[in-house]
Order: structure tokens, then C-alpha cells, then sequence
């Protein structure tokens, strides 16, 4: 048995391991969302929470962790009769991101099920995870049908298995702890809100912490006994005022003062919906359990507010997360001093529940105000072709842009763009299954087996089912694609006006594929050559940071650019063969610089043409007298032409086509 890493002896990352105990006192407080940069202890610490918690009671023999006080009267090992139960460890149970949907929530024997009548079912995770810890390491990585199972099982606490008419519920309440590194792409805001609580983890810059972070991990992988030997008594010390904050936690008082300053808290940083002011309650009601207290103070409260909103203001994915502390001060204060609070000002017992809130993400320089300022470019008018480099342009708002797709059906990873065939979606017709059932046909499969019935000595009102008669559905629903975006940054495009309205396209189209689930890349071409600004990601707020800074100016290189995402797209088309491409060129369609920059560009773009690739070409051309170069290479590329009026979803323009496409 492997021997985990001791939770107390993890240096710093006081704010993960605080709202980690938290949880282990409360575990009404809805978990924890870890974010952070690799490398900083996010799963060290989750697993070593495990080793904390209490023993959980359990009804011998039940796979489903039933209560022996209170069990599960709808549990498929039940019923079950009250008392007589053992205490077991308190499990954590992790969910590989690459999970299969009946890994998560367990598996039905679909044929005892249709030839006996019987529900054979075999456990999921989210039986083993009952009343203990569920932890996804990279989360915001898990596949969407995962992620709605998840949700539906953490609003319900329960998990229900439905095959074709059989049906198995079992309770399923756990505490659920996720890691993810930002820079691989954001979460669903309907998952987000599920955790309770979130902490932003980054390493440490004292090189004294640094070196004491690698003595221990040293010691810990040449001996792992020995080395928990060394904190056995801290950990004691740990587990037993878990103990006493639990037992503490139903006399801690949360005044009426108290929820004036949380449901004012909320309220001041428009947090959506009621769940925010509840975990904010139970946080503060725990933070005072933990420091002994029977009374929240508003030091509680202002912590659970670092704590517990954070991820809960973020409007889309570009926004900053992390809250600004001056304002939370200037809240507490203005709906503080109420008669209902604790006269007393000695805020008791030290500990990590008192005072210091977690660093705030969004101080210090960001990305989007560097360079905003209009600094060149006189009168807004774009520099002459091979003329100097302009400074970067603030994007214009963001709009809904129209729904770009690949053509045709694809069998990607599941998203929300083109056309798939997918383990979800709508049935389309049936086959027979390649490895192990995962959706039956059932009228397919009643139909391959009747006609043998006789045969087969059929004598009661079951039915015969062989293997060789079941039958998958086909399914078809959505994919998420690659979209690879290749932006024009020359001078032809360098008017601020212009520029600005083009990265505000490109950041709309960003924020389409962060909700279609889609891969984005971003290549620039500019002056002499083109660059591979941002590689294939599931980040797409890394590409809007990319995009925000990106400067302008120089000649148009636009065959160069091609050629970069060809060569991106080959690459790509290696490492994930499933996922299709969509390439966005964002430009006016000029070439210039070099012999023969249009005829070199056209043949750059029949590459694409030739591969199948699908292309959409953004027009950037404007003024009263147009060329429509950007029209012919749309046709070079074998796609279609936008302007950026008619990428607006709710344009006159992109109506008027759709009238006129029902009417041909």
C-alpha cells in the first residue's frame, strides 16, 4: 500500500490546505476547485487529505456505503436494517479524466436484464465515492457527458442508471475536489458552481521555501515511512481538531448580522443565482468551528467571501478571476456592527481560519491593459505598406458571433459545433457493437431475435437473447473542432478602428469555441514571415491574451501564414486525427512582399483545398471602394467569405442570406 504524502507536511499553499480542512469539517461547504500552474502540490495535497478524515461507519457488505444509522431505503443491496455497522476509512476515489460513462456510474447487464428480468448492476465510481471524497485531477479536461453526470449527481445526491426501460438509483453524496491548470482551457459555469469553494496555487519565489519543498519531497521518496513516521504527531494533532470543529460545528451561531454582510457581499460583486450566499454561510460557520468559536465574526465572513467567490464573478472566460479586496473591505464595513455580533472583540484561538484571504489573481499588470493606448498611427490612418511596427490595440466588445461548422459528419470529441457521430444524441439507426454494449437498440434487438425463437426452444414469456442479437444505437449529436484562426497583422489591417474591430471579431469567435468545447490556435503574419502565436489549445483564454497584445504593421506575407497552419494542421492532424479542423483567415485579402506574393498565396491556399480542410475567410475590407480579394481566396481555400458585419449573429446581413438560401 502505497503511503501517501502527510498533509502537514506540505509547505505553504496555506489557502488550499485551509479550504481543504474546511471541507473535512463541513462537508455541506460543496468542495474545492484547486487552480494552478503544474508542478505545485495541487494532488499532494488532496490525497493527503484522505489520511484526515474520521472513519466512516458503513453497513457490512454494502458496495453502496450506507449508513448502518439511517441506510439508503432505495439502496439495490438493500434493505438494509438499522445498526450494526463497522467503520472503515474514509475513501478517495479518483475519476480518470479519460473515464467511460459506465466507469463513472456503473453498468447494467442489458442481456439478464431483457431474457431474466434481473438488474445486475456493478457499481461506478460515484458508488465508491459515497460519503467520501471524489477527486478529479485536470477537471476542466473531463469529457461534457461526464461533466452533465457529474452535475446531476451532485444537485440530486443520487446517481441514476436508465437502460432502455431498468432502472438503478443509489445515494451518491461526496465531497468533490477538483485540480486544473488554467492554461489548458476553463470550466463549464455550470460545473464551476458546483465547487464550493476555489484556491489558486503558484510556487513559491523565496528560495528558502523553495529548498525546504525539495528536502522533503527528497526524504519522502528515499524513505515514505519514515517520513510520515516524522509528522505522525502533527497529523494526530490535525485529525483530533477535525474531530472537535465537527462536533463544535452545530453550536457555532451565525448572526443576523453576519448575513447581512454575506448576502451584501454577494450582491455587491453580482454573483449569480442563491448558491454563492449559501456556501459563504456554511464557510464562515466552519472557519469559526475550526478556530474554536461558536460565534462568525466578520473576519470569517471575509474569508469565506476569498474563498467562495472568486470563480463564481467571472462573466466568460476572459475575465480575471479573484476579487478586489478594497471593495470586499468597504462591503464588510458599511453592513458591519450589528448588536447581533460578538461584543467580544478577542476573535479566540489562532489558526488558519483567522484573517489573510488568498492573493489576488488579478492584481498586478495584466495582459489587456499593456500597450492600449494609442501611441501611433496619426489621425488612426494605417501605416504604409513595409511601413514600422504599431503598437497593440485594444479589442472592441465582443459580440454572439454565427455558428461556424465543419461540413459533412465527423467522430470527434464531443462538443457542441458540427455535425458527429457520438455516444450521445439523437438515435439514428442501429449496428452491431465493436467491443462492449454501451447504448442497446432495443427494437433492433428484438427484431435480430425473433425469428429464433423457435429454434432456440423457447418455452416462456422471455425472450431468448444470444449475444450475437444485440444491437448499439448509432447516435448522432456534436463535435468540438479545431479552430485554427490566422490573423492578418500588417499594415493593410493596421488602422486602429479597423484592427480593433478585428480582434473584437476574433475574441467573439474565441468566446464561441470555449462554449462549442473546441480546440483554438492562433497564427499571425506580418513583415517577412508568419508565427505560430499560440499552438493548439483547449485554453482559450490564453489565445485572447495572445490576441490583446498582438502588434501590427509590416507587409503582407499572406502565403507565409498559410503555410504555417498547413504545417500546424499536419502536426495536428498526427496527434489528435478525430478532431476536424476549421480555419479562420482573418484578413483582406492582400499579399505583398516577395516575387509573386498573390500567385504564391493562391497555391498556399489550394493546399487546403486539396486536403479537404474546411475554411472560413473573416473580410476585413472596408471603405467605399473594395476589391474582394478576400472573396477569391475564400475561393482558392474552397470555402466561404464573411464580412465582419455578417459574423454577427443577430446581423441584418447574415438574416437577409438565410431568408434567401429557404427561399432557393
Amino acid at each position: 500500500m502505497t503511503i501517501p504524502f502527510p498533509f502537514t507536511a506540505v509547505v505553504g499553499q496555506d489557502d488550499l490546505r485551509l479550504a481543504l480542512l474546511l471541507n473535512a469539517v463541513s462537508p455541506a461547504v460543496g468542495g474545492v476547485l484547486v487552480r494552478g500552474e503544474k508542478g505545485t502540490a495541487k494532488s499532494t495535497a488532496v490525497r493527503a487529505l484522505s489520511a484526515l478524515l474520521p472513519e466512516v461507519p458503513v453497513v457490512p457488505g454494502c458496495r453502496f456505503s450506507c449508513d448502518p444509522a439511517s441506510p439508503d431505503p432505495g439502496c439495490p443491496d438493500g434493505p438494509h436494517e438499522t445498526g450494526g455497522g463497522v467503520e472503515r476509512p474514509a475513501r478517495m476515489v479518483e475519476l480518470p479524466v479519460g473515464a467511460s460513462e459506465d466507469r463513472l456510474v456503473g453498468a447494467l447487464d442489458i442481456e439478464r436484464a431483457l431474457s431474466e428480468g434481473v438488474k445486475a448492476f456493478e457499481p461506478g465510481l460515484l458508488a465508491d465515492a459515497h460519503r467520501g471524497i471524489l477527486y478529479v485531477d485536470e477537471v476542466n479536461l473531463l469529457h461534457d457527458h461526464l461533466v452533465d453526470l457529474l452535475l446531476d449527481a451532485a444537485a440530486m445526491g443520487a446517481s441514476y442508471v436508465e437502460r432502455e426501460g431498468v432502472s438503478v438509483r443509489h445515494a451518491a453524496r461526496f465531497l468533490l475536489v477538483g485540480t486544473m491548470n488554467p492554461e489548458e482551457g476553463e470550466l463549464r459555469p455550470q460545473l464551476l458552481d458546483r465547487f464550493g469553494l476555489t484556491v489558486e496555487v503558484a510556487a513559491s519565489r523565496e528560495p528558502d521555501q523553495r529548498v525546504e519543498v525539495v528536502r522533503r519531497r527528497l526524504a519522502y521518496d528515499d524513505d515514505p515511512a519514515a517520513f510520515a513516521a516524522r509528522w505522525a504527531e502533527d497529523e494526530a494533532e490535525v485529525r483530533a481538531r477535525i474531530v472537535a470543529a465537527r462536533e463544535l460545528l452545530p453550536s457555532v451561531r451565525l448572526g443576523d448580522g453576519a448575513l447581512r454582510q454575506i448576502a451584501a457581499t454577494c450582491a455587491a460583486f453580482e454573483v449569480d443565482g442563491m448558491r454563492a450566499d449559501i456556501v459563504m454561510a456554511r464557510t464562515a460557520t466552519a472557519l469559526a468551528a475550526w478556530a474554536g468559536r461558536t460565534d462568525v465574526l466578520a473576519e470569517d465572513v471575509r474569508q469565506a467571501a476569498l474563498l467562495a467567490l472568486p470563480h463564481r464573478r467571472r462573466r466568460n472566460p476572459f475575465d480575471a478571476p479573484g476579487l478586489d479586496e478594497d471593495k470586499l473591505d468597504e462591503t464588510l464595513e458599511e453592513f458591519g456592527g450589528s448588536e447581533d455580533d460578538d461584543p467580544d472583540p478577542d476573535p479566540g484561538p489562532d489558526g488558519p481560519g483567522g484573517g489573510g484571504g488568498q492573493p489576488d489573481p488579478g492584481e498586478g499588470p495584466e495582459g489587456g491593459d499593456t500597450g492600449a493606448r494609442p501611441e501611433a498611427g496619426e489621425g488612426g490612418q494605417p501605416q504604409p505598406s513595409g511601413g514600422g511596427e504599431q503598437s497593440a490595440v485594444r479589442a472592441s466588445e465582443p459580440f454572439r458571433a454565427k455558428v461556424l461548422s465543419v461540413p459533412g459528419i465527423g467522430e470527434g470529441v464531443a462538443g457542441r459545433r458540427s455535425r458527429a457521430r457520438t455516444e450521445h444524441g439523437r438515435t439514428t439507426g442501429a449496428r452491431r457493437p465493436q467491443g462492449a454494449l454501451t447504448k442497446l437498440h432495443l427494437a433492433a434487438t428484438v427484431q435480430a431475435a425473433a425469428p429464433h425463437q423457435r429454434a432456440r426452444g423457447r418455452s416462456g414469456p422471455g425472450l431468448v437473447v444470444r449475444r450475437d442479437d444485440l444491437r448499439q444505437a448509432t447516435r448522432e449529436g456534436r463535435e468540438g473542432n479545431l479552430v485554427l484562426f490566422v490573423v492578418d497583422a500588417s499594415g493593410s489591417m493596421a488602422a486602429r478602428q479597423r484592427m480593433s474591430a478585428v480582434k473584437g471579431a476574433v475574441l467573439s469567435l474565441l468566446l464561441d469555441a470555449y462554449q462549442r468545447r473546441d480546440k483554438v490556435g492562433l497564427v499571425t503574419f506580418r513583415g517577412t514571415g508568419a508565427d505560430v502565436a499560440l499552438p493548439p489549445t483547449s485554453s482559450v483564454d490564453a489565445a485572447a491574451a495572445r490576441l490583446e497584445s498582438l502588434p501590427t504593421g509590416g507587409r503582407t506575407p499572406l502565403a507565409a501564414g498559410l503555410l504555417r497552419a498547413h504545417d500546424v494542421l499536419r502536426v495536428e492532424r498526427l496527434r489528435d486525427p478525430a478532431r476536424r479542423p476549421l480555419v479562420v483567415v482573418v484578413t483582406d485579402g492582400r499579399a505583398t512582399g516577395g516575387p509573386e506574393p498573390v500567385a504564391l498565396a493562391g497555391r498556399a491556399a489550394r493546399l487546403f483545398a486539396a486536403d479537404g480542410v474546411a475554411s472560413v475567410v473573416v473580410d476585413c475590407e472596408s471603405g467605399p471602394v473594395r476589391l474582394g480579394l478576400a472573396g477569391q481566396l475564400a475561393g482558392e481555400l474552397g470555402g466561404t467569405a464573411v464580412t465582419l458585419d455578417e459574423l454577427r449573429a443577430d446581423s441584418i446581413a447574415g438574416l437577409v442570406k438565410d431568408v434567401q438560401r429557404r427561399a432557393a
